[in-house]
This record gives structure tokens, sequence and C-alpha cells, in this order.
């Protein structure tokens, strides 16, 4: 192993036990969900947004909530409904009859972490004006445009099982979410857990502050630095090419997608890499890590055909044949 990547990995020994910490405090409260922790801490270290699809009652809202007081981090849950607009997102503003002047009254979009819960529940208007936010870092009131404070993290939720009165969310948002997790019910082990903690008038959530906002700055920068070897690279090329030309690896699923995956996937695949390498204490990038991630990277933007939906068959299943199949380096 080359000498430079020997000092990467004792830097990421060194400065990545923060990160552990931050799961000691997460757990604290949380019971299980390590999936759905690291995937938030990768998209924390890769300044991107989540989009967590999961049933009621499975603590996605108090990871979030958890995570932004293990960070220090300002915080804000905004509730999406069919009657929500744009400007009780980002803010308005308020006219002053006495002095004739307008003053910005700014919304709950400015915190370092926001909580769309149930994002699909709001008009298309509203999803635009999270669009900005999102992609851009900025939002427009009135004429001025202001910039959102660093980190600024978007975590997104939807029910996969109640359909009536929501709006489905346009791919080009939905391409913008870096990871799609799908949460699922605990073990039966981890459930008697969360009876034992949780099943009193007033639970105890306290948790320890371990890092300020502006120090994942510093993170983000040793996530940069992770060495991925060039075969990595045309690996994470293969997999991502393969939802577009299937046949070119021998796989017969052509006629089952609609839409391949584009070049942000595969930006986003190889961001994602480098950090969960980081949350693994290492300073290099393995195909295990690739792997571990590319579902979450890959299961929205694989749009199947009618084909697909014709022999059940979920864009799931279809990256899950790609990653079988994609020789691995």
């Amino acid at each position: 192993m080359p000498v430079d990547v020997k000092q990467i990995t004792e830097k990421v020994e060194r400065e990545s036990q923060v990160l552990a910490r931050i799961r000691g405090e997460i757990a604290k409260i949380i019971v299980g969900q390590h999936y759905l922790v690291d995937r938030l801490l990768i998209g924390l270290l890769c300044n991107n947004h989540v989009l967590i699809e999961g049933v009621p009652g499975l603590a996605k809202t108090l990871s979030v909530t958890t995570l932004a007081r293990t960070i220090q981090a300002s915080f804000h849950r905004i509730q999406f409904t069919p009657d929500l607009l744009p400007a009780d997102l980002i803010g308005t503003l308020i006219y002053n009859p006495k002095t004739g002047d307008f003053t910005t009254k700014r919304g709950p979009v400015f915190a370092n972490i926001i909580l769309a819960d149930e994002v699909n529940r709001a008009p298309a208007k509203v999803q635009s004006a999270l669009l900005e936010a999102m992609q851009e870092r900025q939002v427009t009131i009135g004429d001025e445009t202001h910039r959102l404070d660093e980190p600024f993290m978007v975590l997104a939720t939807q029910n996969p099982i109640e359909q009536e009165g929501t709006y489905p969310l346009p791919e080009a948002q939905v391409d913008r979410f870096m990871l799609k997790l799908k949460i699922t019910y605990p073990s039966k082990d981890e459930e008697h857990q969360i009876l034992r903690a949780m099943a009193t008038s007033s639970p105890d959530l306290d948790v320890e502050p371990v890092i300020e906002p502006a120090k994942i700055i510093g993170l983000r920068e040793l996530t940069d630095e992770i060495f991925m070897d060039e075969k990595i690279e045309d690996y994470i090329v293969d997999v991502v090419h393969a939802t577009r030309e299937p046949k070119d690896y021998g796989l017969d699923i052509e006629d089952l997608i609609l839409y391949g995956a584009s070049p942000r996937a595969t930006i986003y695949l190889t961001m994602a890499a480098k950090a969960h390498a980081l949350l693994e204490s290492r300073g290099y990038v393995t195909p295990q890590d690739v792997k571990s991630i590319a579902m979450d990277v890959l299961r929205h933007r694989v749009i199947i055909s009618y084909e697909a939906e014709a022999e059940e068959k979920t864009s799931e299943d279809l990256v899950q044949q790609i990653l079988d199949t994609v020789e691995v380096p």
C-alpha cells in the first residue's frame, strides 16, 4: 500500500473517532436502526440530502432530531400538508404600514437540518421552493436571494402505504436526494429494548453534544481525501452504465428499464463510497463500500417499464441483479 494511503488511513483513524462518539450518543436514544443512522451520517459527510421511506412509528423523526442535537445544529421540522404554501416554507415579506417598508420574515427552511415530514403531501409549487433550497443552497424572497447556512441538509420522509391526498414527487426532485432509504421494522430483541426504554410517560431523551457544525466541514474535506483506486472508479462507472446498457454486461433486462441512472448517480456513488469507508475508519475505498451503498443511491434513479411492473419486478430487483452480475475488481 502506498505511503500516502497509509497517511490518509492514520488521519482517518484519528479524526473519525468523533463519528463513533456521535453513533454512541444516538444509540442512547435510538435502539437498532444502525443502517438509518449510518446513512444519515453519510448524507451529512457528503453535503447532500436523504429521502427516508418507512411506515409510521419507526423512529425516523426521533433519529433526525437526535442527530441534530449531537452535532449542535439548528433543526426545524416541517409538516408538509396539501394546503402548505411556499411562504410557509421559505418565508415572506411583511409590510409595515407605518414606515411603508417591507421586512423579511424568514421561514423554517433557514436551519442546518430540515426534516420535511411526509414531503409528498405538499403541492408542486411548494416542492419547487424546496428544490431551490436543496440544489442552490439559497432561497429567494421577493427580490432578495438569501444564502442558507452550512451545513444544510434536507431529510425528507414519505409513507409508502398511504397514497390518498399525496402528490408524487417529480423525478427531478427525487434525483436531488443523494440516498433513498427504506426503513424496516426492528427485530424482536430490539423491540424489547424499545419497550423498556420508551414505554413510559417521560422517556429519557438526553444526549451530549459531540461536535459543532463548523467541524463537519473538516470531516467533509477528510471524506474527499479518501483514496479510491482506478479499478474501483471503473467498477462504479460499470455499475451505473449497466443500468443504461444492461446487454453490454450480459443482462437480459433491457425491456424492464425505462431510464437508467444519470451521471449524478456516478458522482453520488463515488462520494457515498468514500463516506462509507470513513465510517469504517479506513482511508481507502473497497468494492464492498460501493456494493453496500449502491442500492440506496440507485433505487430511485432506475425507472422501470410497464413490462417490469407486469412481471412484478421493482427497481431494487433490477439493481440487485446488476450488482450480482457486474464483475467486481
